[in-house]
């Protein structure tokens, strides 16, 4: 067994499910005939699970699938999804991939729960544009937007600032949220220097903000038990604040009540790691995906929503 997953074989943007090879098939018709003995579950339909594929995979020219079985199972309502899938890329070779889908039609099952359904991410759009309340820069509507969710301590976001760049250039169009979600379990300074960065855009505004996690993360080696308190005040300056009021803003019961509301929303969105990007709800880990798939993937989802 090894993992796939749902959203990129080679990107693995999203929901890791169990797959397992099936066999190498000529590429005119890499899939077998369906047997409809193993459609003897009254939902999801085939064309249900299409539709959900089609959100998720869609944007990819090179993979095809083919739904070979929706099967009851022992638990009530609960229902196994079994599809096969070729990417000409790789020689349509044919692989399986199997989920679970919940009775209410509304979740999937795999190694981890996610949503199913034509329209995956509406949900967590919904709940971005009420409450992803960082900073932001780009358009001022919300019909294209995009939430980073970030630590200053991470290594791989501080990677990820030239990706984000990027994509500002090629969605001037979109809406631009940083989100902080400190990982304070092996960060120990990434809730002080969030906190500090959340003050200065209160003070400063959100450009400041910019300038701030900017220098933060190009003097990110500094955060350390000898340097922290330097690198975070070197960085409000920076940013055009005055670094004692900055932190005597970051050590109040306000400011611990916006950055904890922030982290609230990471958890409740699912965001177990960072960097996380949300595209209209659609969560995908930056960390190792190359841009022209990211990009892809995005160009997808907005031409989905009638948005390019």
């Amino acid at each position: 067994m090894r993992t796939q997953s749902l959203l990129s074989f080679a990107a693995a943007v999203a929901i890791a499910v169990g797959s397992a090879a099936v066999a190498q098939a000529p590429a005119a018709d890499p899939f077998p005939a369906v047997n409809q003995k193993y459609f003897d579950a009254a939902s999801p339909t085939a064309d249900d699970v299409n539709a959900f594929l089609k959100a998720i995979w869609g944007y990819d020219t090179n993979r095809s699938w083919k739904v070979m079985a929706i099967q009851k199972t022992p638990a009530p309502g609960v229902s196994k999804v079994t599809i096969f899938v070729a990417d000409k890329s790789q020689g349509n070779k044919v692989d399986s991939v199997r989920f679970f889908v919940t009775p209410d039609g509304k979740y999937a099952i795999a190694d981890t729960v996610f949503r199913f359904g034509a329209r995956p991410f509406e949900d967590n759009a919904k709940v971005l544009a009420a409450e992803a309340n960082g900073p932001a820069t780009g358009a001022a509507d919300k019909k294209i937007l995009f939430v980073e969710f970030a630590d200053l301590q991470c290594p791989h976001c501080k990677e990820a600032e030239p990706v984000m760049e990027h994509l500002q250039q090629d969605f001037p169009q979109a809406r631009f949220v940083y989100q902080n979600y400190p990982l304070v379990e092996i960060h120990p300074f990434a809730y002080k220097s969030a906190a500090t960065g959340n003050c200065v855009a209160q003070a400063k505004g959100d450009a400041a903000f910019f300038t701030y996690i900017k220098d933060v993360f190009a003097h990110q080696e500094g955060l350390t038990d000898a340097m922290a308190d330097t690198t975070i005040a070197n960085a409000v300056k920076a940013a055009g604040a005055e670094p004692a009021a900055m932190a005597t803003c970051a050590a109040s019961p306000a400011a611990k009540a916006k950055l904890d509301g922030q982290m609230a929303l990471a958890e409740k969105l699912g965001v177990d790691q960072t960097p996380m990007l949300a595209v209209n709800g659609h969560l995908m880990p930056l960390g190792g995906v190359p841009y022209e798939t990211l990009k892809q993937v995005i160009d997808w989802d907005l031409k989905q929503e009638g948005l390019k």
